[in-house]
């Protein structure tokens, strides 16, 4: 498997744990797949552990374009979060899901969503009103 965050034997030597603050700490990379725009949203479409075909994870989440999904997608493969199965049949048949390190970050995910979304009246009332119609 390919991965997208590039790491040798005497930069992971030297790390008990990651450090995201630290710009040679491959943590901060991945971070970025996982908190792009659309790699929360599929985390939160998965996070039930079931294989979802491109098109049923396009549908639920509102907005992505076709390129944008295969990105994310194939990112968090690389990263080692969604296995990406592939049937052998014609027509092609692939379908995602996520793995045992997904669906533990996937946790995480639903935890953050959940709390944001029984917070967002509150949390938009507080907002001061020339703030909101900038967003």
């Amino acid at each position: 498997m390919k991965n997208s965050v590039q790491t040798n034997d005497n930069l992971m030597g030297s790390f008990d744990r990651g450090n995201v603050l630290s710009t040679k700490c491959p943590s901060r990379e991945v971070l970025k797949h996982v908190t792009s725009r659309w790699g929360l949203l599929v985390f939160f479409v998965l996070r039930n552990g079931e294989p979802q075909r491109f098109s049923a994870i396009r549908k639920q989440i509102d907005g992505v374009s076709e390129k944008m999904l295969a990105q994310t997608l194939q990112q968090l493969e690389a990263d080692g979060f969604v296995d990406r199965i592939v049937y052998p049949v014609v027509p092609p048949h692939v379908e995602y899901q996520l793995t045992d390190f997904g669906i533990q970050f996937g946790g995480k995910v639903f935890e953050l969503v959940d709390w944001l979304e029984s917070n967002l009246i509150d949390l938009l009332s507080s907002t001061p009103k020339a703030e909101q119609t900038n967003h």
